[in-house]
């Protein structure tokens, strides 16, 4: 069994579909799927939870999860109201994250400070509510400051709470993954791993520990060769997770079992998803 650590199942682009997408990722072996709640902006966290609660209980799909959480470039958007309603999201026993949280340094949108306020609130909401936190990171092409400014707010604000998270779709370096690592983070990779000119993240993956690691989509972007370019969905983690087995040189059953039981051992889950 695979688990989708990271996907928007509530994107337009699965509409008309998402019933069957669900379906075939159960067909491919994947047992359950963390729905992302952060929408197009802070109105719309509730709608991955609405997900679960319409497709969980049925034996065809597999088991849903979701988060809730605002992301970097909609933190201008934050005030009372959104995190009064962060806070009633997290308490909800199927959100069982918050996030994808963090800091956005490549794209032109919300004020770094800004982006950095809004973190912070987050995490201290998710500390009371005891939920791990989903980490989106990216910096400028080259830098590291989107890095150093997260490591700086985490090892403040986060480290002391011992609940850990992930790092998301990550694309780091070893010295960024290492000390995700040490503050009790699983790196996540996703469907950029699978990419020819990846070999960077593939010499970062060979070094990870196997109860370290996670695999996702970030469904509907970042569809994994060959289906680069394509709409992306739950099934096609499966290609990620047979890339990651290849670069830490075992066999894919044992990354399947490994990034499961890391998923359960992070969220604090019973182990009870069918196979």
């Amino acid at each position: 069994m695979l688990i989708d650590s990271h996907a928007h199942l509530d994107s337009p682009r699965y509409t008309e579909d998402r019933e069957a997408v669900l379906a075939r990722a159960r067909q491919a072996g994947i047992g359950a799927v963390l729905s992302i709640g952060i929408g197009e902006g802070p109105a719309e966290m509730g709608q991955a939870l609405e997900i679960c609660r319409e497709f969980n209980d049925r034996p065809d799909l597999p088991q849903l999860y979701a988060s809730a959480g605002v992301y970097p470039h909609s933190t201008p958007e934050m005030n009372e109201a959104v995190l009064a309603r962060l806070d009633g999201l997290l308490a909800e026993p199927e959100v069982i994250a918050c996030g994808e949280i963090g800091l956005d340094y490549y794209h032109q949108g919300a004020p770094h400070d800004v982006q950095r306020t809004g973190l912070i609130q987050q995490l201290e909401i998710a500390a009371a509510r005891k939920r791990p936190i989903l980490i989106h990171c990216r910096p400028k092409d080259g830098a590291t400051d989107a890095w150093d400014h997260l490591f700086e707010v985490l090892e403040e604000h986060w480290r002391p709470t011992g609940l850990g998270g992930v790092m998301h779709c990550f694309s780091g370096g070893w010295d960024e993954a290492r000390r995700s690592l040490d503050l009790g983070f699983l790196v996540s990779f996703a469907g950029n791993l699978t990419y020819p000119k990846a070999q960077a993240l593939h010499d970062v993956a060979a070094r990870m520990p196997l109860d370290g690691v996670l695999v996702e989509t970030d469904a509907p972007w970042l569809a994994p060769s060959p289906n680069r370019g394509k709409r992306n969905e739950p099934a096609f983690v499966a290609q990620t997770a047979l890339v990651l087995a290849e670069c830490l040189g075992v066999d894919g059953n044992e990354v399947a079992e490994a990034t499961t039981k890391n998923f359960f051992r992070l969220f604090r889950l019973r182990a009870d998803v069918g196979n």
